[in-house]
């Protein structure tokens, strides 16, 4: 099946709000998809041990094959391990992308000393630092709070003499080099190595199909978030024939060389990747999902 599936996991698969697969037919569509022979990679900047605990186990309880080339690209492109019958393979942790441990410690201080009753600190990641809202604090809140946090890690990171860009504001080092990122969403702030993102999730995942079968030509990504379109991007350069689900278009869809989908008005996150899901997965059924990785319903193109 000339087709593969770039897909971020907060929002389009699970739930920002319980964050867990929180509608049973996503895990079920997914399997069918990667059963058929079409790649499917969870392209995420959640950690290894957060795919293991929230989205694996619904893959292997749903019947995912041996020869379904199914991955998990986590912490932007720096943790990669392929997802069997057996669960999570062997563990891949590209450790030049790790931050500082002063840093860490520093972040985790911040949390600790002003913001506990907000967010928490993400023991799980392996190279990036993540702070992330609590479940029980209201959104709304949690984005008030959170610029107070950004900046604090930034007057942070400007102590320990380490180059950082949050939003448009950058403050390089004394050589004048920015290494690190603040990169906050709608229920967590990344603190990363500049040379992570989307991007270089794509790029990862596709070495890691290469290296198991054919190469598809075409794909579609999905995500939540404007960074996400950064797969899409990253493929539609390569040459590759790529269209963009966007789950959460409120925020605005920049103008692409290449096809933006959305859901309709009243669906979004986990609600329209489901659907997407669920579209694919019948017309696979069905058999008009094409050897093309189009699927034609009418003047509609998915």
């Amino acid at each position: 099946m000339n087709l593969g599936l770039l897909l971020d996991v907060d929002g389009p698969i699970a739930s920002p709000i319980t964050r867990t697969i929180a509608i049973p037919s996503i895990a079920s569509d997914l399997v069918k998809l990667a059963n058929a022979g079409i790649p499917v990679v969870f392209n995420t900047g959640r950690s290894d041990e957060f795919l293991r605990g929230e989205v694996v186990g619904p893959l292997v309880a749903g019947g995912l094959r041996a020869e379904a080339r199914v991955y998990g690209v986590c912490e932007k492109g720096a943790v990669w391990f392929r997802i069997t019958p057996d669960g999570v393979g062997e563990l891949t942790v590209d450790d030049t992308l790790v931050l500082p441990s002063a840093l860490r410690e520093g972040v985790e201080r911040l949390i600790d000393e002003r913001f506990a009753d907000s967010m928490f600190f993400d023991h799980t990641k392996r190279t990036m630092i993540s702070v992330e809202q609590r479940t029980e604090v209201d959104s709304d809140h949690y984005l008030a709070v959170q610029p107070e946090f950004d900046r604090a890690v930034l007057d942070l990171c400007t102590t320990l003499e380490i180059g950082t860009v949050w939003r448009t504001e950058a403050a390089p080092d004394a050589s004048g080099t920015i290494s690190v990122r603040i990169d906050p969403t709608i229920i967590s702030t990344d603190i990363e190595s500049v040379r992570v993102g989307k991007d270089l999730g794509a790029e990862r995942a596709l070495e890691l199909i290469a290296a198991t079968g054919p190469l598809p030509t075409r794909w579609r990504t999905v995500g939540d978030s404007r960074s996400d379109y950064a797969m899409a991007d990253w493929l539609h350069r390569e040459g590759y024939d790529v269209a963009h689900v966007d789950v959460r278009p409120a925020d605005g869809i920049p103008e692409t060389p290449y096809e933006v989908l959305t859901a309709p008005v009243d669906s979004t996150n986990d609600t329209a990747g489901a659907a997407f899901l669920s579209r694919w997965s019948g017309a696979l059924a069905a058999g008009t999902l094409r050897g093309a990785g189009i699927i034609e319903h009418g003047d509609d193109r998915a």
